[in-house]
């Protein structure tokens, strides 16, 4: 057994939900270091440092796996002679997010070369998905076209050489393993279970479910996921006008056991993200039975069957409103179909995914040799 360290200077969300999985599942010792999910933009720049005047002895393990918003060049300048090999997991990427809808992306260049520099000082460099890394390793390329003068050749490449994709592992609970039977004879209920920013585009789900509620089609809401900051976006106070009493839930779940029993009450899950580099929060609602809508985009076409494309992947708004229709017509006789989904999404859990992060791990050790 392995003796890691774990640094993750933004512990919340998908980003602790998959380091506190990797250290209760992994046969190798994890011990971690983390900081708030706050002020992403001071961890991005000046965590490392934090991390590094804490007299850390990094030398004492066979390996360090660090999350993608850490400046790694500065951990290790600052770390000791003895730096162990490094591991850097992209949940994301300064380089690949997209700007607000009214707001021309900036030119500045600080976020997107810490990217960068990370990438290329890490000995291993893993996406959780093969589009986020097809997707960053062409960003690199898009930017280096745009530097002044003496460009960086063979960036994304030497970046490229050294990657892997390792899907996230997910733990489901053991509800979710076991979708059984018909859904309540009631309404049904669709979730919407993303961050209530502006890059998982909620002008549009609510336009496609308003558009519905106009036409009559009977359904519930139960608006999940995280609020980030104190004032709640101007569309979600429309929205909780809007459909009223058919909003069963507005809010962020306060645990984890109370977000999944809403799943699990679910007949079908929405996105209509333009960003999403993996889509847990997809993946868990389809763990817990709920039928799919997802753009086809993104990492979407990825994590989802391909014999399921068909049905539920959509190409634009129109067929977004069509395909919404015709999935809440059918939710009350699709056991055979939720229990098909659900059984796909294993794929995804922990005990699926744990041999092959084990692995790297071990190969991530021996480069210290």
């Amino acid at each position: 057994m392995k003796r890691f360290l774990f640094i993750e200077p933004y512990h919340g969300g998908s980003h602790r939900e998959f380091a506190e999985g990797l250290i209760k599942h992994s046969s190798h010792h994890i011990d971690i270091l983390s900081l708030p999910d706050r002020n992403w933009q001071w961890r991005l720049s000046g965590s490392a440092l934090y991390f590094a005047r804490q007299g850390f002895r990094f030398e004492d393990y066979d390996g360090i796996i660090v999350s993608g918003l850490l400046r790694l060049s500065d951990l290790k300048a600052l770390g000791g002679k003895s730096f162990p090999p490094v591991l850097v997991y992209f949940h994301e990427t300064q380089l690949t997010y997209p700007a607000p809808l009214n707001q021309k992306k900036g030119n500045g260049s600080e976020h997107p070369m810490t990217d960068i520099s990370t990438a290329l000082c890490a000995d291993l460099v893993v996406f959780n998905s093969g589009y986020h890394r097809d997707a960053f390793l062409k960003a690199i390329c898009d930017f280096m076209e745009r530097v002044p003068d003496y460009p960086l050749k063979r960036v994304a490449e030497d970046i490229g050489e050294k990657s892997r994709v390792l899907y996230p592992g997910v733990d489901f609970p053991e509800s979710a393993q076991r979708v059984t039977g018909e859904l309540e004879p009631s309404a049904p209920l669709v979730i919407w279970n993303h961050r209530w920013n502006y890059d998982k585009n909620a002008p549009s789900f609510f336009y496609a479910a308003e558009t519905l509620m106009k036409d009559g089609v009977d359904f519930r809401l139960a608006i999940l996921g995280e609020c980030p900051g104190e004032r709640i976006p101007d569309i979600f106070i429309k929205a909780k006008d809007t459909f009223g009493t058919r909003i069963v839930q507005f809010g962020y779940a306060p645990d984890r056991k109370t977000y999944f029993t809403w799943l699990e009450k679910g007949s079908m899950v929405v996105s209509t993200a333009i960003q999403e580099n993996f889509g847990m929060s997809m993946v868990e609602a389809m763990a817990c039975g709920c039928l799919p809508l997802l753009p086809d985009r993104l990492s979407y076409p990825e994590i989802l069957p391909g014999r399921f494309h068909d049905l539920f992947l959509y190409r634009n708004q129109k067929e977004l409103i069509s395909k919404f229709r015709k999935i809440l017509g059918m939710t009350h006789q699709s056991s055979p179909l939720r229990k098909e989904m659900a059984k796909a999404m294993e794929l995804f859990s922990w005990k699926s995914r744990i041999s092959e992060y084990d692995g790297i791990l071990e190969h991530l050790s021996r480069k210290g040799r």
